[in-house]
């Protein structure tokens, strides 16, 4: 499957086909991590669950960023 980038407003990006979309149960909106690969780059979904869960662990680190400091030394 070949795909072209294109200038989209100040930006560039890829138009994915609509049967990929579909076959990856994706629609618009749904956020995508790029992932470097030794070949080029893959596109994979965002886990909401996990994402929610990192940004809980940042706001406790952030809450007691002194004391995990001293945990540490």
């Amino acid at each position: 499957m070949n795909t072209t980038i294109r200038k989209i407003g100040n930006s560039e990006g890829v138009i994915l086909p609509k049967e990929a979309l579909e076959r990856l149960n994706l629609k618009a909106g749904d956020k995508l991590e790029v992932v470097e690969t030794g070949k080029g780059l893959a596109l994979e979904p965002v886990d909401a669950a996990f994402e929610r869960q990192m940004e809980a662990a940042r706001e406790v680190m952030d809450k007691y960023k002194v004391a995990l400091q001293k945990l540490a030394e």
